[in-house]
């Protein structure tokens, strides 16, 4: 293409721009965050929740599952309810009760209709209000509210905990018993659940009928709904969208692009003959075969635990292998196969389209897998485990399930399969580098394979770039 110095300029250009704009959403989310309050209080003074509470509250979360097992702020699995909505919820009608109760004596739906409207307003008065003080770093809730708050704690640890009383609920939930064990995290964990949804409802500083979630997820019993502004740019979004695609067929039209070249008389890919390194990679192809055929396995299960949340058929198969399991292997199955076939294409085309075999280049490919393989059994046995044992938020963060959709694997292996990356694209570099040098006609469709492997391996490092107590905004960002 005579015009491919202007294309890759423009796609500068573009790749630059994107990220400025996400870089900028970026430092909105982070400076707009919810506060975590270093305390929450009874107008008496009396404490409820710490922050430090809410913080392990999200890290017992996140390792008995956490988006595996519900979600908070939409993001997560549903057969388990979204957890800051279950809360918010069951607040709003707690305490509508509670504020029926103390105003009128009478249950809510016993009041009339105008009572009730009395009801509703102070309702939402309580929960939309911010009484948190930046200065301080306090929130402050009425003594109704913490009534509400403290009797709502106690159905999450039983349900989290081991109360039997609670099996049918698990059982719906595909949840199993004593999903946390240790006391102190079991008592941390409302903490959470509550900062989640009083984000979800409670209004910007400022700002009257908006959220610090922007109103979601919704509750309409506090008018906590959908804003003008999220339907505005909904729509805005999709109309970009179309004029981008509409500006890139015009500049493809406007361009009078050379004619397309006389096409060879045979396929040159019949006359290939396969190098050490290409034959080498045949093996990755299997691999990636048998981790889709399991990944589907795991989402037939996973998707049998809707209908029996703990056993399968009637085999009582959550005992070894519980929903929480059977849903991160089907998730991060899809993130490995997928990886494993990128590792592969990319080791078997760089040969072939340099022309160029590097020394020692069939050694590195079959290193790389084999290292692939202990990465893939590793993770998924030590999440297993980690599931299974409850041995705790340090281990689910570092080897077990870190309990985010995808990037579930423990960091260390996170860390290991980053490095594979970085060998990956080492060896498809070595073997790439010749045709790269080399002016020929292709050498920008080379460029832009190996500008593609870079950036494989930069949008996993993403993943690297939260830690273990990590704002969980900041995290879904």
């Amino acid at each position: 293409m005579g015009n491919s110095h202007r294309l890759w300029r423009i796609l500068a250009v573009i790749f630059l721009l994107s990220f400025v704009v996400l870089g900028y959403i970026g430092r909105e989310i982070y400076l707009s965050a919810p506060p975590i309050p270093t305390r929450i209080v009874s107008e008496s003074g009396a404490p409820i929740f710490s922050g430090e509470q809410m913080q392990r509250g999200q890290s017992a979360w996140l390792a008995a599952g956490g988006q595996q097992v519900g979600s908070v702020w939409g993001h997560g699995s549903y057969v388990a309810p979204d957890w800051s909505a279950d809360w918010l919820h069951r607040e709003a009608i707690a305490l509508r009760e509670a504020l029926a109760q103390a105003e009128y004596h009478q249950a809510f739906s016993a009041l009339n209709n105008d009572q009730q409207a009395v009801i509703s307003a102070r309702l939402k008065q309580e929960m939309r209000s911010n009484r948190y003080s930046a200065d301080q770093q306090t929130l402050t809730v009425s003594p109704l509210r913490a009534t509400v708050i403290h009797d709502l704690a106690q159905h999450y640890m039983s349900l989290y905990g081991k109360d039997p009383a609670q099996d049918k609920l698990r059982e719906q939930y595909a949840m199993t018993s004593g999903s946390i064990e240790n006391a102190d995290d079991l008592r941390a964990l409302p903490a959470f659940f509550f900062w989640s949804a009083w984000s979800a409802a409670t209004d910007r500083p400022g700002q009257t009928g908006l959220s610090y979630t922007s109103n979601w997820p919704h509750e309409p019993l506090i008018d906590n709904v959908p804003t003008t502004s999220n339907g505005m740019w909904s729509v805005a979004s999709i109309i970009l969208l179309i004029a981008g695609i509409a500006a890139m067929v015009w500049f493809h039209m406007a361009s009078h692009e050379e004619a397309d070249p006389t096409p060879p008389a045979y396929d040159p890919l019949f006359e290939l003959k396969p190098t050490a390194s290409m034959r080498a990679t045949c093996k990755y192809f299997y691999v990636v075969i048998g981790l889709l055929l399991a990944q589907v396995g795991m989402g037939i299960i996973s998707a049998h635990y809707s209908v029996e949340g703990q056993s399968f058929f009637g085999l009582p198969l959550a005992e070894v292998l519980p929903f929480v399991v059977s849903r991160t292997i089907h998730t991060q199955l899809g993130v490995l196969w997928v990886a494993t076939a990128w590792l592969a294409t990319g080791l078997y085309i760089s040969p072939a389209l340099s022309g160029h075999e590097p020394p020692l280049q069939k050694l590195g490919v079959n290193v790389l897998f084999y290292a692939l393989l202990l990465i893939v059994v590793g993770s998924l046995a030590c999440g297993w485990v980690g599931t299974q044992q409850k041995l705790g938020t340090d281990f689910a963060f570092w080897l077990g399930n870190q309990g985010l959709e995808y990037t579930s694997m423990g960091r260390v292996w996170q860390y290991l399969l980053f490095v594979g990356l970085l060998s990956w694209l080492l060896l498809m570099g070595r073997a790439l580098w010749p045709a790269i040098r080399r002016p020929s006609e292709s050498r920008g469709l080379i460029a832009m394979v190996f500008l593609s492997a870079a950036c494989i391996g930069g949008f996993y490092a993403s993943s690297l770039m939260w830690g273990q107590k990590s704002h969980y905004a900041m995290i879904e960002y």
